[in-house]
């Protein structure tokens, strides 16, 4: 697109969202500023050291020896900048409720930057309306118009973390503009970075596509992991059942059991929709049973474990147990919201003796009490259990299986181990 008059963009946040997004814009020719306020983080990029699994350190030097992509902490450069997108965390507070305070600190720092024909464009995940009753009162303060002096769009993030088919060029971009005119400006910037774009009629239905596509798979894995909690109370294998019904060719799509919801959005952005429907006196009846039965899986993952160690006529109270993977799935370093943390937690306050190993993760901290590695060459037939949360792809299986004395599987990691060794073996 030589004929845009976006070429100079910044982002806003650079976690596992907002720096690839800016390594797009930067491969796509555009001058790109990341703005991030983690001063630790700046420091790292500023010296060409990635943080993200999915960003390799070289990228991020050979872009930084150019002079089209730079790393600060400072807005003043968005009044150089043709567009502003904002890609922060949306947590919940302690409550559940929606935490949108890095939101409007990153708009309220934008604001007085703000300047004729600039684009802004919120990527973070919220509920319907954030976008029109939060964003835009702050951006437009000063009586700029939008759709006239400045643009302002919702265009949901669509990453997935590991994933090593679908990335932001090729997966389809929805862009919701608060006028017309605005979800144009967007697609001008877009288009220099995404093989397709979908546009939807406005800013709070495009808010509302990001809630759907992560309370299908919120609601789908509740489904699920009620149906492993039934197989297994009829004694049959929930893994086989999902393995058959999947060779339905319509009407069937497989999700798969587990010992519980991780990351930042799956858990999370259903919350979102439900709190926003509580304030139009409204129970989102769906996404409640889901949660609550979706949250309950670290501590059924515990009660396997006991009663694992109790058919060992052992007690899980001095037990020594060792948490394979912690991470929230496979393959990546990110903890948000892992399930395994809360296992840790419970299994601690039964008194059992927890280790972990992952090679993702060094050191966690639950309850107060740090955790390391735990290196396997080491040795398993030192612990009574050996749980496996996430199936990382560079475990061995057979090995570990072979090395330890009982096994818990909540992820069905060691089905294609030697027939010999299942009899080790209990799934979730």
């Amino acid at each position: 697109m030589e004929n845009s008059s976006i070429q100079k963009v910044a982002v806003i946040g650079l976690g596992y969202v907002g720096l690839p997004l800016a390594l797009g814009f930067y491969d796509s020719g555009l001058q790109v500023w990341g703005i991030e306020t983690d001063k630790e983080k700046v420091k790292k990029l500023q010296s060409g050291v990635s943080y993200l699994d999915d960003v390799p350190s070289q990228r991020i030097k050979e872009a930084l020896e150019t002079n089209h992509f730079s790393i600060t902490d400072k807005y003043e450069i968005l009044e150089q900048s043709d567009a502003v997108c904002i890609c922060v965390p949306t947590p919940l507070n302690k409550v559940q409720e929606p935490d949108l305070s890095f939101i409007v600190q990153a708009v309220d720092a934008i604001e007085p930057h703000l300047h004729n024909g600039m684009l802004v464009v919120l990527e973070s995940t919220t509920y319907p309306g954030t976008t029109e009753e939060v964003v835009l009162p702050r951006l437009a303060k000063q009586g700029l118009l939008v759709g006239e002096d400045f643009y302002l769009s919702f265009s949901p993030e669509r990453i997935d973390p590991g994933n090593k088919q679908f990335n932001i060029k090729n997966t389809p971009k929805v862009i919701g503009g608060i006028t017309p005119a605005c979800t144009q400006k967007t697609i001008e910037l877009y288009k220099h970075v995404v093989s397709e774009i979908v546009p939807v009629s406005n800013a709070r239905t495009a808010e509302m596509v990001k809630l759907l596509e992560n309370t299908f798979r919120a609601v789908n894995i509740a489904l699920v992991n009620e149906m492993a909690i039934m197989c297994d109370q009829l004694g049959v294998d929930i893994w086989e059942v999902v393995d058959a019904a999947k060779t339905k060719p319509f009407g069937f799509m497989p999700f798969y059991p587990g010992p519980g919801l991780g990351g930042h959005c799956i858990p999370i952005d259903p919350a979102y929709l439900s709190w926003k429907m509580k304030t139009l006196d409204y129970t989102a009846r769906f996404i409640e049973l889901a949660r609550a039965i979706n949250s309950s899986m670290p501590r059924y993952v515990v009660e396997k474990i006991a009663d694992a160690l109790n058919e060992k006529k052992k007690s899980i109270q001095g037990s020594k147990i060792l948490l394979l993977g912690v991470t929230y799935k496979k393959d990546v370093s990110d903890l948000r919201e892992s399930p395994a943390l809360d296992i840790i937690s419970l299994l601690m306050k039964k008194g059992a003796q927890v280790y972990f190993s992952d090679p993702y993760i060094e050191q966690i901290e639950v309850e107060g009490e740090k955790f390391y590695h735990y290196q396997l060459t080491n040795g398993l037939s030192q612990f009574d259990l050996v749980a496996i949360i996430t199936e990382h792809s560079n475990y061995d299986y057979e090995a570990i299986v072979k090395g330890s004395l009982l096994v818990l599987d909540t992820r069905n990691a060691t089905r294609n181990i030697s027939s010999h060794l299942k009899e080790k073996v209990i799934k979730l």
